[in-house]
């Protein structure tokens, strides 16, 4: 009589033969539904073809979900290396991890790769795909790990920092790290042609934690977009990796929006719609990640910087200043030189003190806070400012305003009592829901609960579990369906992440509010207490923005320069058809101007088709053209850049309606 396992599925279960499957078990309960990738076993993720244990709880992964399209993305990460070490003999490869909307793998290679690379890479991963190759998963032991990788210095380096018990990345790390002074095993997956004959042959292999697909087949739509250097382990001070991003995805239909989508993104990129309207100067004499805000992009800047503070000021919080630099020994203190020395610009030594740029403002608020002694009935106490740090964010993330090394928080630190966090923490919640809505990106499209990371914690783990039960306690009570975002918490404490969508449908995240028990420890921080005694009090750090440049290149690309009235630079442009019209058009302006409308007046020489496809061009949301019959009638044409053109239209009617359209920040709809 032959062994069986029970598995269960949906509170049903069923029993199958020793050593069935996950496919198998998916089958016999009736769970497949649509295209599996692959499984989830008792909560983690399988391939199909791997034997399941008894009792095990088995659920379906799906292609069309985030979890599938990411083992979908990274079994395409391997055929592409597959592909590369084919074409490119003597490749060395690195990671190759599954990225939001895609993937990546790094290499090291002898020159970097051309576009004619990448077409001949595409072209061989659809051969290869073709041959149906089998992903094989095997757990080898480490000296053997060793030997099979001995030509493949990253792989050799990467079992070396899972000996050292640093662990790289999930996509290489051994399935069993030991135990005790065991040697850890490896899962290493295998590229395998299966000949129709019968005969097997490992075509490419690496380490990896899986899953994978099944085959090469089950890779239906993929698309290589790019190629740049990387640094590896991201590392200056390390070797110079090429790196190929592709995209892949579970029909072709899915593949072509998005590629169209990324030709849309191409064309509202941030850096040239801001020079095209003249938002944004990025000169080379600056350094990368430094940029000049224009007077157009100041202009929109102003009113980002306006809503905030008033914004703030009217929800009770405490405006301060402070300086951009202070001595190290505030930054020692703070902990930041010990864990986030690398982000940090050089010391500058002056009058024998070193010195150096803020990476951040709350040291500077918590100085405010211990200015004097605080009282537990002076808390919550809300410490405010749009503070400029500096990052030595490495040259090769740096992204226009999306990365930058220099830019402004609207940072807020809230010193609070324990029974507060919570209610502080809904309120942040509640202020970032409504500058979304303010700014036109809806409501927030994801919340995410970051947790303790692996390394680089301060605290205890009681500190930890503490401060994120209050996170999800806060996320819960402000409605909105939340995740957990495992490891993903700053070094001093958890902290929630929210999302919003653009107009394309990218999500950005962009608010960040976090729960911090270290530092009211390292400056030992206080408050007296109801009792007379002194209390430690919890710091909630809190930026909505996230940054004042990431948020303005956000905007930029969703409303594509085409800002809601109130946030234009210009709001209204008047074109008077001929000179013999220009008193008429500058009265207009001049009453425009008067009620608080940014209005400018089109003086030039050029011809009216020249001026009105300029305005357009500029994407103005009004422009008015006046000639002789609106002169004597006090009237104006109104060409909107969208919507319907309207004459004799009274110049007091016009006024009321754009102005009561600024006052009530009316954002839709996007670009």
């Amino acid at each position: 009589m032959s062994q069986t396992i029970s598995v269960r599925h949906d509170e049903r279960t069923t029993d199958l033969p020793d050593g069935s499957t996950a496919i198998q078990a998916l089958k016999a309960l009736e769970a497949v539904r649509g295209q599996v990738v692959a499984a989830r076993v008792d909560g983690a993720a399988w391939d199909l073809d791997r034997p399941v244990p008894d009792g095990a709880e088995v659920e379906p992964i799906y292609a069309d979900t985030d979890e599938g399209r990411a083992i979908l993305r990274h079994s395409t990460a391997h055929l592409m290396a597959q592909a590369v070490t084919d074409l490119f003999p003597g490749a060395k490869w690195a990671i190759g991890p599954p990225i939001e909307d895609g993937f990546y793998y790094d290499f090291d290679v002898e020159r970097p790769f051309t576009a004619e690379d990448l077409e001949a890479i595409e072209a061989r991963m659809h051969e290869l795909a073709r041959e149906r190759q089998a992903f094989v998963r095997e757990e080898v032991s480490h000296d053997d790990a060793l030997a099979e990788f001995a030509d493949q210095p990253y792989k050799r380096e990467i079992i070396a920092l899972v000996d050292d018990g640093r662990i790289v990345s999930e996509v290489d790390v051994a399935a069993d790290a030991g135990d005790g002074d065991a040697a850890p095993t490896f899962t290493v997956y295998r590229n395998v042609r299966v000949g129709g004959d019968g005969s097997v042959e490992v075509a490419w292999s690496d380490l990896c934690r899986g899953p994978h697909v099944p085959s090469t087949e089950r890779i239906p739509a993929f698309k290589l977009l790019r190629s740049g250097g990387a640094y590896w382990r991201g590392r200056e001070d390390q070797p110079m990796l090429q790196r190929i991003y592709g995209t892949a995805w579970e029909s072709r239909k899915q593949l072509t929006a998005h590629l169209e989508m990324l030709e849309e993104a191409r064309k509202r990129d941030h850096r040239r719609v801001g020079r095209d309207l003249g938002l944004l100067h990025q000169p080379e004499e600056l350094g990368p990640g430094l940029s000049i805000f224009l007077p157009n992009g100041a202009l929109v800047r102003k009113q980002m910087e306006d809503w905030i503070r008033d914004e703030t000021l009217a929800r009770g919080y405490l405006p301060v200043y402070t300086p951009h630099i202070a001595k190290e020994d505030l930054w020692q203190r703070s902990g930041h030189l010990e864990n986030y020395a690398e982000l940090m610009y050089p010391g500058m030594e002056v009058e024998g003190a070193s010195y150096r740029l803020k990476p951040m403002n709350c040291p500077f608020h918590i100085m405010a806070y211990t200015s004097r002694t605080r009282s537990y009935r002076e808390l919550p106490i809300r410490i405010s400012e749009l503070g400029t740090v500096y990052r030595y964010e490495r040259s090769g993330v740096v992204n226009g305003l999306l990365r930058a090394r220099g830019f402004t928080q609207d940072d807020s630190h809230i010193f609070c009592r324990d029974d507060q966090v919570v209610d502080e923490v809904v309120a942040c919640i509640e202020f970032a829901r409504d500058l979304y809505r303010a700014f036109g990106l809806g409501e927030p499209s994801r919340v995410a609960v970051s947790t303790r990371p692996e390394v680089k914690a301060i605290g205890t783990p009681e500190q930890w579990a503490r401060a994120e039960k209050a996170l999800e306690e806060a996320a819960a009570r402000s409605g909105y369906d939340y995740e957990v975002d495992e490891g993903e918490g700053a070094f001093y404490g958890p902290k929630i992440d929210i999302h919003a969508r653009d107009a394309i449908g990218r999500e950005w995240q962009l608010t960040t509010i976090q729960v911090d028990f270290n530092l009211p420890e390292r400056f030992d921080l206080s408050y007296v207490g109801e009792d007379g005694a002194k209390h430690r009090p919890f710091m909630v750090h809190r930026a909505l923005f996230g940054s004042i440049e990431r948020f303005f290149a956000v905007m930029v690309e969703s409303f594509n320069g085409a800002f809601p009235t109130w946030l234009a630079p210009e709001q209204v442009r008047v074109v008077p058809v001929a000179a013999d019209f220009l008193d008429y058009a500058e009265e207009v302006g001049a009453t425009l101007r008067a009620q608080g409308v940014r209005v400018h007046v089109d003086a030039s020489d050029d011809t009216l088709g020249a001026k009105i496809r300029d305005a357009q061009t500029s994407k103005i949301p009004y422009t008015l053209v006046v000639g002789g019959a609106e002169a004597e009638a006090g009237t104006v044409a109104i060409r909107p850049y969208r919507g319907d053109q309207r004459k004799d239209v009274g110049l007091a009617t016009f006024v009321a309606e754009v102005t009561e359209e600024i006052a009530a920040r009316r954002t839709e709809p996007h670009g």
